[in-house]
């Protein structure tokens, strides 16, 4: 049997490779699920994803499974909480900006019923699908994602930048960035349809 032709960032790492093959690229529209990813991707700025990836349990359990309701009523004991917690990255600024994003979020999905309608809106509801054949041609930000950066930060999100952004467009399925050699491409194509 041919082994299956993966993008080539998704490494060796049964952890990574499990998150492309099920997860990267394809559309998320729970806000849970939402709010999970841009506290991840906000986690992620200076690191690695996998690094990210290995405390993805601990974070749930840091932040309430990502109820977002929870997380927008932390106070000073619970950052006290999570600075002493070993499960997650221990960044004062990424855990505050966390707690703060969850108040954004929380106005959006009363401005605009879900952070999911607010979200898709950006791509007109459907994923933008890219046919890149190589990883150099993978940008790290698009003119979009620095659009979606600067009116998020204008709702009062931090550690929302272009690329952060752009990272999560791509985790969340906003757009498909697998090269057109690999094998989830047109499976995430058609997993959308």
């Amino acid at each position: 049997m041919a082994e299956l032709r993966r993008c080539g960032w998704s490494t060796t790492d049964p952890l990574y490779i499990d998150y492309h093959d099920k997860e990267w690229g394809v559309p998320v529209h729970d806000d849970r699920r939402l709010f999970e990813f841009l506290v991840l991707e906000g986690a992620q700025a200076g690191l690695s994803w996998l690094t990210i990836l290995k405390r993805r349990e601990g974070y749930r359990k840091a932040f309430d499974r990502f109820d977002v309701e929870k997380v927008a009523r932390y106070d000073e004991s619970d950052m006290r909480r999570l600075l002493s917690d070993r499960g997650i990255i221990r960044n004062r600024l990424k855990i505050a900006s966390a707690i703060t994003n969850a108040w954004a979020f929380l106005d959006i999905q009363e401005e605009f019923g879900s952070f999911d309608s607010y979200i898709w809106k950006f791509v007109g509801g459907r994923p933008v699908v890219n046919r890149f054949r190589t990883l150099g041609q993978i940008p790290a930000r698009t003119a979009l994602s620095d659009r979606i950066s600067a009116e998020l930060r204008g709702r009062g999100f931090s550690f929302v930048g272009s690329t952060i952004v752009y990272a999560h467009m791509q985790a969340t399925g906003m757009v498909n960035d697998h090269l057109v050699s690999c094998f989830r491409h047109r499976q995430v194509q058609n997993e959308t349809r």
